[in-house]
Formats: structure tokens, sequence, C-alpha cells
């Protein structure tokens, strides 16, 4: 038997909000200000050094061109992505369109291989295979000087609207685990910007000094292998989040001791978390109750449970819970979900009743 508790927002997404969930969490609109940042500061640094590409001829300059302007149409895919997530559900989606942030996220990872990272690489091979003189390398020094400051500016905006959700965590850490996109998909490309720009800034150089204008297409070509890499990391991380990722340890935890910390619900039996969206969070639990509880009762009981869940995760917009009748010798270790409600329950220990339900 299921039994979802009787509030309305165990039917229904809550208080108008969507399954994307913008502002569910502290960093909803933090980032969205990073993606703007990052925006603004790549347009800005395109239009210059497709300038400086104009007048010196830089492969290296070309590739940097081609890698902002792919940035700022992955900068505008996340914000296309945000907006359209927060449509609220229909029939035909009943769970909202949350996800459609890491569908963009992906296409973003697309983006930065296809556009950035293959186009670099083309270029880079063709001017090491027929260099082409460079002209004014001094315009190019100072491009790419300018947007290293820029995109140090945006790179800064990104780890400052970062830091809240990253708490402790390590960067890497964050990157691999954070389910908001936009957050890690900035973090990344602009790291891979600074790292292009002095990629760029070497290869120029060296074509400069060496008078051998191969360096300037060996920079253009080690930006390509840059982006493909990063490109790489970010789908790999946005599949996994298209697929379906569970919350987090400290999130579950936080979710079995809400529900047994009522006295109708003796444990969790097993626990299943799914993230619609960033910021918006299926629950479907197993519960032990009573076996001598009427039905009033158990749902009243469930009614309870919810309401202490939302408080302790007021992401957990949908919340589904099943009474059950707690036996070990039906409880099997080796399913996720068993292991998820075990790991944490501080009931986890206590002894089977003799009684059973089907």
């Amino acid at each position: 038997m299921l039994i979802a508790a009787g509030d309305a927002p165990a039917y229904g997404l809550r208080g108008g909000s969507t399954a994307s969930g913008g502002t569910a969490s502290g960093n909803g609109h933090g980032s969205k200000r990073a993606v703007v940042a990052a925006l603004c500061a790549n347009l800005g640094i395109a239009a210059s050094k497709f300038a400086a590409f104009a007048i010196t001829g830089s492969a290296s300059l070309l590739a940097e061109s081609v890698h902002s302007v792919a940035d700022s149409g992955d900068q505008i895919l996340l914000l296309l992505g945000r907006a359209r997530a927060r449509r609220a559900g229909t029939e035909q989606h009943p769970f909202g369109f949350g996800a459609e942030r890491y569908f963009y996220g992906f296409l973003v990872a697309v983006v930065l291989f296809v556009v950035g990272g293959a186009f670099s690489c083309l270029e880079g091979v063709e001017r090491i295979m027929h260099p082409e003189s460079l002209t004014s390398p001094v315009v190019a020094f100072g491009v790419l000087g300018i947007a290293i400051v820029l995109e140090s500016f945006s790179l800064r905006t990104a780890v400052s609207e970062a830091g809240p959700s990253r708490g402790d965590a390590s960067w890497r850490s964050f990157i691999r685990h954070a389910k908001a996109p936009e957050l890690p998909a900035v973090l990344l490309e602009d790291v891979a910007a600074l790292s292009g720009l002095l990629f760029a800034l070497v290869g120029v150089t060296l074509a400069t000094v060496t008078n051998d204008d191969r360096w300037d297409g060996a920079g253009s070509l080690a930006i390509g292998v840059l982006l493909g890499c990063v490109a790489v990391v970010l789908a790999t991380e946005m599949k996994s989040l298209l697929i379906g990722e569970s919350a987090g340890a400290h999130v579950e935890a936080s979710i079995v001791a809400a529900i047994e910390a009522g006295p109708e619900v003796e444990r969790v039996i097993h626990l299943r978390t799914l993230h619609l969206g960033p910021e918006t969070l299926l629950v479907a639990a197993k519960i032990d109750i009573r076996h001598d509880q009427s039905a009033a009762s158990v749902v009243a009981g469930i009614d309870a449970a919810e309401r202490r869940i939302r408080a302790a995760v007021p992401i957990a917009e949908l919340i589904f819970l099943e009474p059950d009748i707690y036996q070990a010798a039906r409880a099997d270790v080796s399913d996720p979900a068993v292991r998820a409600a075990t790991r944490i329950s501080r009931r986890a220990g206590r002894r089977s009743r003799p009684s059973s339900s089907g």
C-alpha cells in the first residue's frame, strides 16, 4: 500500500514553485549572477580578440576568439535552461521541467567540444602545416592581457558565488557532486579560458621570439585539446544528472532523521531520492509502523512525517511514504535503497517484530 500525506504539497508542487525550484536553495540567484557576469565578460573579450586577429592574423587569437564565442553561446544556453525549467508541470510532464537545466548543461558541453575544441585543433594543425606570419604582435599581447583581466574577474565572481554551496568541500568534489549545472559549467569554462589565454600568450611569444610561426599554431592546438578535455568532464557530469542522481548523503540523513523523529514511525525500511531538478527533490520511502495502528492513525502519522521532512529539507517537494511492517529476514541488504536507510537510521538495530504485512 502506498500512501502520500494528505497535505496539499504532497499532490502538487508547493507555493507556485516549479520543478526547477530556482529560488529554493541559497545559490539559485548566485548561479545566475555568475552566468551573467561570464556572459558580459565573454562578449567583450570575443569582440577584442576578433579585432586583434584581424590585425595580427594569429591562429591562437582566432582559436581564443572562437572559444569566447562558444562560451558566450554556452552562457545563453544556461540562462535559457533556467528560464524553461521554471515552467509549471503538465499532464505529460507532471514532475515539471527542472531537468531541462541538465539538458542545456549537456548542450554546453557539446558546443564547447565542437565549436571550441574541434575548431581550435583543426586551425592549429592547419597553421602548423602551413604557417602564416604574424603582424603587429604588440596588439596581440595587449588584447591577451585585457582578456586575462576580464576572465579573472569572471572567475572571481564564479568562485565567490560558489562559496556558500561548496562549503568545506574541495573544488573537485564540488564540481562532481553539485546538483545545479550553472556554477560548475561557468567555473570549468573560466578556468579553461584563463588557461587557454596563457597557451595563446606562450604561442604568440614563442612565434615572435623564434620567428617560427608554427608555435602560434601549436598554441591553437593546445587550446583545442584543453577545451576538448573540459567538455568531456562537463558532459560526464551532466550525463549523470540527466540519468538521475540521488540527494547527497547528508540530505538523506536529514530525511531519515526527520521521518524517525515522530512516535508514529518505528524506522525507515528503505529510502530512494531523486533530483528532478537542482532544487526539487523526490523522496520515496517505506516506513515501519506499529501493526495495531488504524488507517486514520497511519495517515495522520504520514502527514506529520511529511511535514517534518519538508521542514528539514525544503526542496523535498514530492514525498511518497509507504507504510509496512519491518522484518529483518525480508531486508535485501544489496538493495541501495535499503543501505541508504540502514546506514543512517538511528533505529536500524531494532529487532523486527513477528507481525508481517503483505
